[in-house]
Protein backbone atom coordinates (compact mmCIF):
# COMPACT_ATOMS: atom_id res chain seq x y z
CA UNK A 1 0.00 0.00 0.00
CA UNK A 2 1.47 3.38 -0.97
CA UNK A 3 1.24 6.40 1.27
CA UNK A 4 -1.41 8.14 -0.86
CA UNK A 5 -3.74 5.10 -0.78
CA UNK A 6 -3.17 4.66 2.95
CA UNK A 7 -3.92 8.33 3.60
CA UNK A 8 -7.11 8.14 1.55
CA UNK A 9 -8.27 5.04 3.44
CA UNK A 10 -7.61 6.66 6.79
CA UNK A 11 -9.67 9.71 5.79
CA UNK A 12 -12.53 7.46 4.68
CA UNK A 13 -12.34 5.50 7.94
CA UNK A 14 -12.34 8.68 10.00
CA UNK A 15 -15.34 10.06 8.09
CA UNK A 16 -17.22 6.81 8.51
CA UNK A 17 -16.52 6.81 12.25
CA UNK A 18 -17.91 10.34 12.64
CA UNK A 19 -21.02 9.39 10.61
CA UNK A 20 -21.64 6.29 12.71
CA UNK A 21 -21.18 8.14 15.99
CA UNK A 22 -23.62 10.87 14.96
CA UNK A 23 -26.29 8.46 13.82
CA UNK A 24 -25.90 6.22 16.88
CA UNK A 25 -26.37 9.18 19.21
CA UNK A 26 -29.60 10.00 17.36
CA UNK A 27 -30.95 6.50 17.95
CA UNK A 28 -30.74 5.37 14.32
CA UNK A 29 -28.97 2.17 15.30
CA UNK A 30 -31.81 0.80 17.40
CA UNK A 31 -30.47 -2.72 16.86
CA UNK A 32 -27.61 -1.82 19.24
CA UNK A 33 -30.17 -2.00 22.04
CA UNK A 34 -32.04 -5.09 23.21
CA UNK A 35 -35.38 -5.67 21.53
CA UNK A 36 -38.39 -3.85 22.94
CA UNK A 37 -39.55 -7.09 24.54
CA UNK A 38 -36.17 -7.65 26.18
CA UNK A 39 -35.97 -4.02 27.28
CA UNK A 40 -39.37 -4.26 28.94
CA UNK A 41 -38.26 -7.30 30.95
CA UNK A 42 -34.92 -5.72 31.86
CA UNK A 43 -36.65 -2.53 33.03
CA UNK A 44 -39.06 -4.56 35.13
CA UNK A 45 -36.26 -6.39 36.93
CA UNK A 46 -34.16 -3.20 37.14
CA UNK A 47 -36.95 -1.31 38.90
CA UNK A 48 -37.44 -4.12 41.40
CA UNK A 49 -33.70 -4.32 42.03
CA UNK A 50 -33.23 -0.55 42.18
CA UNK A 51 -36.25 0.65 44.15
CA UNK A 52 -34.69 0.29 47.65
CA UNK A 53 -31.48 1.90 46.38
CA UNK A 54 -33.30 4.94 44.98
CA UNK A 55 -35.56 5.18 48.04
CA UNK A 56 -32.44 5.19 50.20
CA UNK A 57 -30.84 7.92 48.08
CA UNK A 58 -34.01 10.02 48.42
CA UNK A 59 -33.93 9.72 52.22
CA UNK A 60 -30.19 10.49 52.28
CA UNK A 61 -30.74 13.58 50.18
CA UNK A 62 -33.42 14.94 52.52
CA UNK A 63 -31.59 14.02 55.72
CA UNK A 64 -28.02 14.97 54.78
CA UNK A 65 -27.76 16.96 51.55
CA UNK A 66 -30.64 19.44 51.52
CA UNK A 67 -30.68 21.78 54.53
CA UNK A 68 -34.01 23.18 53.31
CA UNK A 69 -35.79 19.84 52.98
CA UNK A 70 -37.70 20.18 56.24
CA UNK A 71 -36.33 16.75 57.25
CA UNK A 72 -32.63 17.69 57.41
CA UNK A 73 -30.63 16.02 60.21
CA UNK A 74 -26.89 16.72 59.83
CA UNK A 75 -24.04 16.57 57.28
CA UNK A 76 -22.09 13.40 56.60
CA UNK A 77 -20.15 11.91 59.53
CA UNK A 78 -21.91 14.02 62.13
CA UNK A 79 -24.35 12.47 64.60
CA UNK A 80 -27.84 13.93 64.84
CA UNK A 81 -29.66 13.29 68.13
CA UNK A 82 -33.39 13.72 68.55
CA UNK A 83 -34.77 13.59 72.06
CA UNK A 84 -38.26 13.35 70.61
CA UNK A 85 -40.03 10.47 68.90
CA UNK A 86 -41.45 10.63 65.37
CA UNK A 87 -44.86 12.28 64.99
CA UNK A 88 -47.29 13.02 62.15
CA UNK A 89 -44.97 15.89 61.16
CA UNK A 90 -42.27 13.44 60.01
CA UNK A 91 -43.06 12.54 56.41
CA UNK A 92 -39.85 11.30 54.77
CA UNK A 93 -39.99 7.64 55.85
CA UNK A 94 -43.16 5.55 55.52
CA UNK A 95 -44.37 3.51 58.50
CA UNK A 96 -42.06 5.47 60.86
CA UNK A 97 -41.14 4.14 64.28
CA UNK A 98 -42.44 6.32 67.10
CA UNK A 99 -41.20 4.03 69.89
CA UNK A 100 -37.72 5.31 70.58
CA UNK A 101 -35.84 8.58 70.31
CA UNK A 102 -33.47 8.35 67.36
CA UNK A 103 -29.91 9.28 66.74
CA UNK A 104 -28.88 9.16 63.09
CA UNK A 105 -25.54 9.11 61.40
CA UNK A 106 -24.96 9.05 57.66
CA UNK A 107 -21.37 8.05 56.97
CA UNK A 108 -19.17 8.91 54.01
CA UNK A 109 -16.60 6.10 54.18
CA UNK A 110 -14.57 7.00 51.09
CA UNK A 111 -11.70 8.82 52.82
CA UNK A 112 -11.32 6.65 55.92
CA UNK A 113 -13.31 4.50 58.39
CA UNK A 114 -15.61 5.96 61.01
CA UNK A 115 -15.52 4.95 64.68
CA UNK A 116 -18.70 4.89 66.77
CA UNK A 117 -18.15 4.85 70.54
CA UNK A 118 -20.95 4.09 72.99
CA UNK A 119 -21.16 4.56 76.78
CA UNK A 120 -22.09 1.94 79.33
CA UNK A 121 -25.90 1.81 79.48
CA UNK A 122 -27.97 0.41 82.35
CA UNK A 123 -28.96 -3.22 81.75
CA UNK A 124 -32.70 -2.62 81.85
CA UNK A 125 -32.57 -0.12 78.97
CA UNK A 126 -32.64 -1.42 75.41
CA UNK A 127 -30.62 0.29 72.71
CA UNK A 128 -29.49 -0.71 69.25
CA UNK A 129 -27.37 0.64 66.42
CA UNK A 130 -28.54 -0.71 63.08
CA UNK A 131 -25.98 -0.46 60.27
CA UNK A 132 -27.54 -0.15 56.81
CA UNK A 133 -25.74 0.25 53.49
CA UNK A 134 -26.99 1.92 50.32
CA UNK A 135 -28.53 -1.34 49.12
CA UNK A 136 -30.60 -1.34 52.37
CA UNK A 137 -28.78 -4.44 53.64
CA UNK A 138 -28.52 -4.59 57.44
CA UNK A 139 -24.83 -5.51 57.56
CA UNK A 140 -24.34 -5.28 61.32
CA UNK A 141 -25.67 -4.46 64.78
CA UNK A 142 -24.30 -2.86 67.91
CA UNK A 143 -26.43 -2.81 71.06
CA UNK A 144 -28.17 -4.68 73.87
CA UNK A 145 -28.78 -7.89 71.92
CA UNK A 146 -25.75 -7.93 69.63
CA UNK A 147 -22.87 -6.59 71.75
CA UNK A 148 -24.32 -5.91 75.20
CA UNK A 149 -24.71 -2.70 77.18
CA UNK A 150 -21.05 -2.21 78.08
CA UNK A 151 -19.05 0.72 76.72
CA UNK A 152 -17.15 0.12 73.49
CA UNK A 153 -15.82 1.45 70.20
CA UNK A 154 -16.75 0.03 66.80
CA UNK A 155 -15.21 0.75 63.41
CA UNK A 156 -17.22 1.04 60.20
CA UNK A 157 -15.24 0.59 56.97
CA UNK A 158 -16.13 1.10 53.33
CA UNK A 159 -15.83 -1.50 50.55
CA UNK A 160 -12.36 -0.36 49.52
CA UNK A 161 -10.75 -0.39 52.97
CA UNK A 162 -7.88 -2.74 53.77
CA UNK A 163 -6.15 -3.01 57.11
CA UNK A 164 -6.05 -4.60 60.55
CA UNK A 165 -8.30 -3.89 63.50
CA UNK A 166 -6.64 -1.11 65.54
CA UNK A 167 -6.10 -1.36 69.26
CA UNK A 168 -9.10 -0.11 71.22
CA UNK A 169 -11.65 -1.20 68.60
CA UNK A 170 -14.09 -3.87 69.78
CA UNK A 171 -15.33 -4.93 66.35
CA UNK A 172 -15.07 -3.98 62.67
CA UNK A 173 -18.14 -3.78 60.40
CA UNK A 174 -17.73 -3.68 56.62
CA UNK A 175 -20.32 -1.73 54.63
CA UNK A 176 -21.11 -2.77 51.08
CA UNK A 177 -21.21 0.83 49.86
CA UNK A 178 -19.32 4.11 50.18
CA UNK A 179 -22.20 5.69 52.07
CA UNK A 180 -23.88 4.05 55.04
CA UNK A 181 -26.54 4.83 57.61
CA UNK A 182 -26.36 4.12 61.34
CA UNK A 183 -29.75 4.23 63.08
CA UNK A 184 -29.48 4.45 66.87
CA UNK A 185 -32.57 3.64 68.93
CA UNK A 186 -32.53 4.41 72.67
CA UNK A 187 -35.44 3.16 74.75
CA UNK A 188 -37.61 5.79 76.43
CA UNK A 189 -39.51 4.43 79.43
CA UNK A 190 -41.90 7.36 79.93
CA UNK A 191 -41.98 11.16 79.43
CA UNK A 192 -40.09 11.71 82.69
CA UNK A 193 -37.25 9.56 81.32
CA UNK A 194 -36.39 11.95 78.49
CA UNK A 195 -33.55 13.71 80.33
CA UNK A 196 -31.78 10.39 80.89
CA UNK A 197 -32.16 9.57 77.19
CA UNK A 198 -30.58 12.93 76.35
CA UNK A 199 -27.65 12.12 78.67
CA UNK A 200 -27.07 8.83 76.86
CA UNK A 201 -27.36 10.39 73.43
CA UNK A 202 -24.81 13.03 74.37
CA UNK A 203 -22.30 10.24 75.11
CA UNK A 204 -22.57 8.58 71.69
CA UNK A 205 -19.40 9.66 69.91
CA UNK A 206 -18.53 9.62 66.21
CA UNK A 207 -15.09 10.36 64.76
CA UNK A 208 -12.85 9.39 61.83
CA UNK A 209 -10.37 6.61 62.52
CA UNK A 210 -7.48 9.10 62.31
CA UNK A 211 -8.96 11.16 65.15
CA UNK A 212 -9.62 8.03 67.22
CA UNK A 213 -5.94 7.05 66.81
CA UNK A 214 -4.66 10.61 67.31
CA UNK A 215 -3.15 10.76 63.80
CA UNK A 216 -3.43 13.32 60.96
CA UNK A 217 -6.65 13.17 59.00
CA UNK A 218 -6.75 11.31 55.69
CA UNK A 219 -7.00 13.39 52.47
CA UNK A 220 -10.58 14.47 51.81
CA UNK A 221 -12.60 12.43 49.35
CA UNK A 222 -13.51 13.88 45.98
CA UNK A 223 -16.43 16.31 46.02
CA UNK A 224 -19.64 14.94 44.49
CA UNK A 225 -22.38 16.81 42.66
CA UNK A 226 -25.38 15.00 44.15
CA UNK A 227 -28.48 15.31 41.91
CA UNK A 228 -31.50 16.85 43.57
CA UNK A 229 -34.37 14.43 44.13
CA UNK A 230 -37.98 14.85 45.20
CA UNK A 231 -41.11 12.72 44.94
CA UNK A 232 -41.91 13.92 41.44
CA UNK A 233 -38.42 13.56 39.98
CA UNK A 234 -38.03 10.19 41.66
CA UNK A 235 -40.86 8.98 39.45
CA UNK A 236 -39.77 10.64 36.21
CA UNK A 237 -36.00 10.12 36.53
CA UNK A 238 -35.87 6.88 38.51
CA UNK A 239 -33.23 5.16 36.38
CA UNK A 240 -31.01 8.25 36.33
CA UNK A 241 -30.90 8.18 40.12
CA UNK A 242 -30.23 4.45 40.11
CA UNK A 243 -27.42 4.94 37.60
CA UNK A 244 -25.90 7.64 39.83
CA UNK A 245 -26.19 5.63 43.06
CA UNK A 246 -24.66 2.45 41.66
CA UNK A 247 -21.23 4.02 41.25
CA UNK A 248 -20.93 3.99 45.05
CA UNK A 249 -22.07 0.36 45.45
CA UNK A 250 -19.52 -2.14 44.10
CA UNK A 251 -21.34 -5.22 42.77
CA UNK A 252 -21.07 -8.48 44.69
CA UNK A 253 -21.16 -11.90 42.98
CA UNK A 254 -24.93 -12.18 43.49
CA UNK A 255 -25.39 -8.91 41.59
CA UNK A 256 -23.29 -9.67 38.52
CA UNK A 257 -26.23 -10.91 36.47
CA UNK A 258 -28.63 -8.04 37.24
CA UNK A 259 -25.88 -5.45 36.77
CA UNK A 260 -25.06 -6.92 33.37
CA UNK A 261 -28.72 -6.62 32.37
CA UNK A 262 -28.84 -3.02 33.58
CA UNK A 263 -25.82 -2.19 31.44
CA UNK A 264 -27.69 -3.39 28.35
CA UNK A 265 -30.06 -0.42 28.69
CA UNK A 266 -27.30 2.01 29.70
CA UNK A 267 -27.49 1.89 33.52
CA UNK A 268 -24.32 1.53 35.58
CA UNK A 269 -21.93 1.69 32.65
CA UNK A 270 -19.88 4.60 33.93
CA UNK A 271 -21.56 6.95 31.48
CA UNK A 272 -24.40 9.23 32.52
CA UNK A 273 -27.75 7.58 31.83
CA UNK A 274 -30.35 9.54 29.88
CA UNK A 275 -33.80 8.15 29.23
CA UNK A 276 -34.39 10.81 26.59
CA UNK A 277 -31.43 9.53 24.55
CA UNK A 278 -33.01 6.11 24.11
CA UNK A 279 -35.02 5.26 21.00
CA UNK A 280 -38.76 5.84 21.37
CA UNK A 281 -39.71 2.16 21.37
CA UNK A 282 -37.16 1.54 24.12
CA UNK A 283 -38.66 4.32 26.25
CA UNK A 284 -42.12 2.84 25.85
CA UNK A 285 -40.85 -0.60 26.74
CA UNK A 286 -39.17 0.76 29.87
CA UNK A 287 -42.40 2.46 30.98
CA UNK A 288 -44.31 -0.78 30.54
CA UNK A 289 -41.66 -2.70 32.45
CA UNK A 290 -41.80 -0.25 35.35
CA UNK A 291 -45.59 -0.54 35.58
CA UNK A 292 -45.35 -4.33 35.72
CA UNK A 293 -42.65 -4.04 38.40
CA UNK A 294 -44.85 -1.79 40.53
CA UNK A 295 -47.66 -4.33 40.40
CA UNK A 296 -45.35 -7.17 41.35
CA UNK A 297 -43.89 -5.23 44.28
CA UNK A 298 -47.33 -4.25 45.59
CA UNK A 299 -48.49 -7.84 45.38
CA UNK A 300 -45.34 -9.13 47.08
CA UNK A 301 -45.63 -6.54 49.88
CA UNK A 302 -49.24 -7.58 50.47
CA UNK A 303 -48.46 -11.29 50.57
CA UNK A 304 -45.06 -11.55 52.20
CA UNK A 305 -45.06 -13.64 55.37
CA UNK A 306 -47.79 -15.70 57.06
CA UNK A 307 -51.33 -14.59 57.92
CA UNK A 308 -52.21 -15.30 61.56
CA UNK A 309 -55.44 -13.97 63.07
CA UNK A 310 -55.46 -11.25 60.42
CA UNK A 311 -51.86 -10.22 61.13
CA UNK A 312 -49.16 -10.60 58.56
CA UNK A 313 -45.99 -11.83 60.28
CA UNK A 314 -42.94 -11.66 58.09
CA UNK A 315 -39.24 -10.94 58.02
CA UNK A 316 -38.48 -8.97 54.84
CA UNK A 317 -35.30 -7.37 56.25
CA UNK A 318 -31.77 -8.65 56.64
CA UNK A 319 -28.25 -8.70 55.29
CA UNK A 320 -27.06 -9.64 51.82
CA UNK A 321 -26.99 -13.36 52.64
CA UNK A 322 -30.57 -13.15 53.92
CA UNK A 323 -31.88 -11.90 50.56
CA UNK A 324 -29.56 -14.12 48.50
CA UNK A 325 -30.51 -12.29 45.31
CA UNK A 326 -34.25 -12.10 46.06
CA UNK A 327 -34.62 -8.49 44.92
CA UNK A 328 -38.42 -8.68 44.98
CA UNK A 329 -38.43 -9.46 48.70
CA UNK A 330 -36.03 -6.56 49.31
CA UNK A 331 -38.28 -4.18 47.34
CA UNK A 332 -41.38 -5.40 49.17
CA UNK A 333 -39.69 -4.78 52.52
CA UNK A 334 -38.57 -1.28 51.57
CA UNK A 335 -42.06 -0.45 50.33
CA UNK A 336 -43.68 -1.65 53.55
CA UNK A 337 -41.25 0.33 55.71
CA UNK A 338 -37.68 1.03 54.67
CA UNK A 339 -34.89 0.31 57.20
CA UNK A 340 -36.72 -2.42 59.07
CA UNK A 341 -34.72 -4.55 61.49
CA UNK A 342 -33.69 -8.19 61.20
CA UNK A 343 -36.35 -10.40 62.79
CA UNK A 344 -34.05 -11.37 65.65
CA UNK A 345 -33.65 -7.68 66.54
CA UNK A 346 -37.29 -6.71 66.04
CA UNK A 347 -40.25 -8.50 64.45
CA UNK A 348 -43.13 -6.56 62.93
CA UNK A 349 -46.60 -8.16 62.75
CA UNK A 350 -48.76 -5.92 60.54
CA UNK A 351 -52.45 -5.90 59.73
CA UNK A 352 -54.87 -3.99 57.53
CA UNK A 353 -57.87 -6.14 58.45
CA UNK A 354 -59.77 -7.54 61.39
CA UNK A 355 -59.77 -11.22 62.31
CA UNK A 356 -62.41 -11.96 59.65
CA UNK A 357 -60.40 -10.34 56.88
CA UNK A 358 -62.47 -7.14 56.60
CA UNK A 359 -60.32 -4.03 55.89
CA UNK A 360 -59.89 -1.73 58.88
CA UNK A 361 -61.61 1.65 58.49
CA UNK A 362 -61.90 4.15 61.33
CA UNK A 363 -64.75 5.98 59.60
CA UNK A 364 -66.94 2.86 59.65
CA UNK A 365 -66.12 0.92 62.81
CA UNK A 366 -64.53 0.89 66.23
CA UNK A 367 -62.23 -2.00 67.10
CA UNK A 368 -60.59 -3.74 70.04
CA UNK A 369 -57.35 -5.66 70.48
CA UNK A 370 -57.26 -7.79 73.62
CA UNK A 371 -54.25 -9.56 75.11
CA UNK A 372 -55.27 -12.35 77.46
CA UNK A 373 -53.57 -12.51 80.86
CA UNK A 374 -50.12 -14.04 80.48
CA UNK A 375 -50.22 -13.74 76.67
CA UNK A 376 -48.59 -10.36 76.09
CA UNK A 377 -45.96 -10.30 73.30
CA UNK A 378 -42.90 -12.29 74.51
CA UNK A 379 -39.85 -10.01 74.26
CA UNK A 380 -36.56 -9.39 76.04
CA UNK A 381 -36.89 -5.61 75.58
CA UNK A 382 -40.34 -4.12 74.92
CA UNK A 383 -43.27 -4.17 72.47
CA UNK A 384 -45.64 -1.64 70.91
CA UNK A 385 -48.72 -1.33 68.68
CA UNK A 386 -48.65 1.69 66.33
CA UNK A 387 -51.49 3.20 64.25
CA UNK A 388 -50.95 4.42 60.65
CA UNK A 389 -53.02 6.13 58.02
CA UNK A 390 -53.90 3.54 55.37
CA UNK A 391 -53.40 6.02 52.52
CA UNK A 392 -50.27 7.99 53.44
CA UNK A 393 -48.55 5.26 55.52
CA UNK A 394 -47.74 7.98 58.07
CA UNK A 395 -48.58 8.65 61.69
CA UNK A 396 -51.93 10.31 62.38
CA UNK A 397 -52.58 13.66 64.01
CA UNK A 398 -54.98 13.15 66.91
CA UNK A 399 -56.34 15.06 69.93
CA UNK A 400 -54.21 13.29 72.56
CA UNK A 401 -50.94 13.13 70.56
CA UNK A 402 -50.79 9.36 70.90
CA UNK A 403 -49.52 7.26 68.02
CA UNK A 404 -48.94 3.96 69.78
CA UNK A 405 -49.46 1.94 72.92
CA UNK A 406 -46.45 0.07 74.26
CA UNK A 407 -45.46 -2.15 77.17
CA UNK A 408 -43.98 0.66 79.32
CA UNK A 409 -47.51 2.12 79.39
CA UNK A 410 -49.04 -1.04 80.89
CA UNK A 411 -48.90 0.07 84.56
CA UNK A 412 -51.18 3.01 83.73
CA UNK A 413 -53.60 1.03 81.55
CA UNK A 414 -56.92 -0.32 82.80
CA UNK A 415 -57.14 -4.12 83.03
CA UNK A 416 -60.27 -6.19 82.51
CA UNK A 417 -61.70 -8.26 85.42
CA UNK A 418 -60.08 -11.43 84.01
CA UNK A 419 -56.63 -9.80 83.91
CA UNK A 420 -56.62 -9.21 80.16
CA UNK A 421 -55.74 -5.86 78.58
CA UNK A 422 -57.84 -4.31 75.80
CA UNK A 423 -56.66 -1.59 73.40
CA UNK A 424 -59.50 0.51 71.96
CA UNK A 425 -58.92 1.40 68.32
CA UNK A 426 -61.39 4.08 67.26
CA UNK A 427 -61.74 7.68 66.11
CA UNK A 428 -63.61 8.93 69.19
CA UNK A 429 -62.73 8.57 72.85
CA UNK A 430 -63.96 5.35 74.53
CA UNK A 431 -64.63 7.43 77.64
CA UNK A 432 -62.38 9.10 80.20
CA UNK A 433 -61.98 5.94 82.27
CA UNK A 434 -60.62 4.04 79.23
CA UNK A 435 -58.55 6.75 77.52
CA UNK A 436 -55.33 5.19 78.85
CA UNK A 437 -56.16 2.24 76.58
CA UNK A 438 -57.19 4.34 73.56
CA UNK A 439 -55.32 4.28 70.25
CA UNK A 440 -56.88 7.10 68.18
CA UNK A 441 -57.84 6.27 64.59
CA UNK A 442 -58.60 8.58 61.65
CA UNK A 443 -61.84 8.71 59.68
CA UNK A 444 -60.61 6.41 56.96
CA UNK A 445 -58.51 3.33 56.17
CA UNK A 446 -55.94 2.34 58.79
CA UNK A 447 -53.31 -0.29 59.47
CA UNK A 448 -51.44 -1.32 62.59
CA UNK A 449 -47.91 -2.52 63.21
CA UNK A 450 -46.65 -4.38 66.25
CA UNK A 451 -42.98 -3.95 67.05
CA UNK A 452 -41.50 -6.71 69.18
CA UNK A 453 -38.01 -5.61 70.21
CA UNK A 454 -35.49 -8.37 70.85
CA UNK A 455 -38.13 -11.12 70.70
CA UNK A 456 -37.55 -14.13 72.89
CA UNK A 457 -36.28 -17.23 71.14
CA UNK A 458 -37.57 -19.81 73.63
CA UNK A 459 -41.31 -20.69 73.59
CA UNK A 460 -43.58 -18.86 73.61
CA UNK A 461 -41.89 -16.92 70.81
CA UNK A 462 -42.86 -15.11 67.61
CA UNK A 463 -39.73 -16.57 66.00
CA UNK A 464 -39.31 -17.87 63.39
CA UNK A 465 -41.62 -15.18 61.95
CA UNK A 466 -44.98 -16.69 61.06
CA UNK A 467 -44.07 -20.08 62.51
CA UNK A 468 -43.52 -19.23 66.17
CA UNK A 469 -45.46 -20.57 69.14
CA UNK A 470 -46.83 -17.11 70.10
CA UNK A 471 -49.60 -15.69 67.92
CA UNK A 472 -50.99 -12.13 68.04
CA UNK A 473 -54.70 -11.90 68.91
CA UNK A 474 -57.15 -10.81 66.19
CA UNK A 475 -58.53 -7.29 65.99
CA UNK A 476 -62.28 -7.45 66.58
CA UNK A 477 -65.23 -5.18 65.95
CA UNK A 478 -66.21 -3.35 69.13
CA UNK A 479 -69.62 -4.43 70.45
Amino acid sequence: MNLRTRSTNLRLLFAATIWLAGHFSQGVYAQAWPSAEETEKIAEEAFIYGLPIVMNYSVMYEFVLDPNSGQYKAPFNKLSNSANVFTYKDTTVVTPNSDTPYSMLWMDLRAEPIVISVPAIEDKRYYSIQLVDSSTFNYGYIGSRATGNAAGSYMIVGPGWQGEKPQGINQVFAAGSDFSLAIIRTQLFDPQDIDRVREIQAQYKVQPLSAFLGKPAAPAAEKIDFPKIDKQSMQSRFFSYLDFALQFIPPSPDEQEIRAQLARIGIGTGKKFSLEALPEDQRKAIAQGVEQARQRIAEAAANVGEKINGWNISSPFGDRAFYNGNWLLRAAGATAGIYGNDAIEATYPMTRSDGKGTPLDGSKHSYTLTFAEGELPPVNAFWSVTMYDGKTQLLIKNPIDRYLINSPMLPEMKKNPDGSVTIYIQSSSPGKELETNWLPAPDGPIYLVMRLYWPKTEPPSVLPPGKGTWKPPAIELAE
